[in-house]
């Protein structure tokens, strides 16, 4: 039987759709006023000179010619590019990557991220006037992925700071960048969550702010805007089986960016605290043996001799239930707090041990800097696609185990990632020690661990790079 409504409802259909329309931001305001701040930037390595011998057996699967890019080239693809990469046919040592930056200085001073111009030899801005300078670089930092920049210019339009700190979930945000190249792209979203820990090695000092905003390769290092114009982020990564946009976005905050700066204008080099304690999370399976009451903390593994914390006290087995009156929920908020506190500086720890809560105070040293010569010799011929991982690996020389800090005889070295280790945030020269839950000693031995693995399987691999090392699980994308 037909139902009749009755004209009320849709009148009330029609106030309830208008009323909802009327809510919506409007963002033209926005950015029209910000979008001549917004820049773009290109980032070369290399002359641009072929080499002989250059084929399509020279390529990688990527469809790229990866293999004699720097790591920070290799960076930028496994964050932004996915699986074509940026350079399609161009020869051997040379690359060319392009993101966005935007001024936060009238005198030329631009921020953008780190990767974007890590390894650049050349770096030209793109204004929206349409001229173009070259920038040099001041000054870079790998762990916030935060890179200032400077041209020559003056009377530039410049972009309004605001306050990370005060960003909430549910908040709208807007994003200009140049996707594909495509300069000055307006996309927007909200924030999906504050604080979130990074998962590649040398990201969890990063308190990550978690979006929907589409992003996608070249909106890298761009502006993220709250309604009130002001910058709150820098666009860094997204989280992606394909390469491309699938709803999770990641900016680093401003308010560390803008620390990031102040660091390397006035020393060269951003210094971050440091306990020295390795860690990992409560486990509803330990919480009875160690006599806490529910999940939460930072569960003490070991103690660096010699660090603050060993200074202190701390002792493996220990709790860390609250840093500087802050309380910890899991392992992953210990290293967002105590990066930024300021060595030398004196933190007070909440320690359970033994059934009872202790205050311990520690004085916090300076987490040390990417070692220049951590990378073994590696042979460029290697190829990256043996197994589903697409992992190329090397035996590592006895000189290389010394340089590397490997004290036994485990370990393998990675020679070649492709795109199932870099969405993991894996890249060439990091050392492999554990399959699963097995050593591997040799590159014969890695083959073997991974020679079964096929589409739709995890793998999880106990990952060094410098001095930390983490477990990293791997997913082979299913085929169709």
């Amino acid at each position: 039987m037909s139902k009749v409504y009755g004209i009320g409802a849709f009148a009330a259909l029609f106030v309830l759709t208008s009323s909802a329309h009327a809510d919506l931001p409007d963002f033209t305001q926005l950015v029209e006023k910000n979008g001549p701040s917004v820049v773009n930037i290109t980032a070369t390595q290399g002359d641009g000179a072929a080499q002989k011998g250059d084929d399509a057996d020279d390529q990688d699967d990527d469809g790229g010619p990866q293999q004699n890019m720097p790591p920070g080239m290799q960076d930028f693809l496994r964050r932004f590019f996915g699986p074509n990469g940026p350079n399609g046919g161009q020869p051997h040592g040379f690359a060319r990557s392009a993101g966005s930056g935007f001024i936060i200085s009238a005198d030329g001073y631009i921020l953008t991220n780190n990767h974007v111009v890590d390894g650049a030899e050349k770096v030209t801005v793109r204004l929206s006037d349409r001229r173009e300078l070259e920038a040099k670089v001041i000054g870079k930092d790998k762990t916030s992925d935060v890179a200032l920049l400077k041209v020559n210019a003056t009377g530039l339009p410049v972009v309004n700071i605001g306050d990370s700190s005060k960003l909430k979930a549910g908040q709208w945000v807007v994003a200009i960048g140049s996707p594909f190249n495509f300069d000055h792209t307006v996309t927007h979203g909200v924030v999906s969550y504050v604080g979130r820990g990074g998962r590649a090695p040398g990201e969890q000092y990063v308190p990550f702010i978690q979006t929907d905003v589409p992003i996608n390769p070249g909106n890298s290092g761009g502006p993220l805007f709250n309604l009130d114009g002001q910058v709150v982020g820098i666009n860094s990564q997204i989280y992606s089986n394909s390469g491309g946009y699938m709803g999770v976005s990641f900016a680093v905050p401003i308010n560390m960016a803008m620390n990031t700066v102040e660091q390397l204008k006035t020393t060269g080099k951003v210094s971050r605290g440091m306990l020295g304690v390795g860690i990992q999370d409560v486990t509803s399976d330990n919480v009875k043996s160690l006599g806490l009451t529910q999940v939460g903390g930072a569960l003490v593994g070991q103690v660096t001799p010699g660090s603050g914390a060993d200074k202190a006290g701390v002792q493996p087995g220990d709790v860390i239930v609250a840093y500087n009156g802050h309380d910890i929920g899991s392992s992953s908020d210990l290293p967002l707090l105590v990066g930024n506190t300021k060595p030398g500086a004196t933190a007070s720890l909440k320690v359970f041990r033994d059934g009872k809560t202790i205050d311990v105070p520690v004085v916090v040293g300076e987490l040390p800097g990417e070692k220049g010569a951590k990378l073994a010799t590696l042979d460029s011929s290697a190829k990256p696609h043996s197994n589903a991982l697409g992992i190329a690996v090397e035996d590592i020389s006895t000189d290389d185990r010394k340089t590397l800090g490997l004290k036994d005889q485990n370990g393998v070295v990675i020679a070649q990632a492709g795109p199932v280790a870099q969405r993991g945030g894996l890249q060439r020269g990091d050392v492999v020690l554990k399959v699963g839950r097995a050593y591997v000693k040799s590159a014969a031995e890695f083959q073997g661990a991974v020679k079964d693995v096929k589409p739709g399987d995890s793998v999880m691999l106990l990952v060094k790079r410098g001095e930390a090392a983490q477990f990293v699980t791997l997913t082979v994308p299913k085929k169709g």
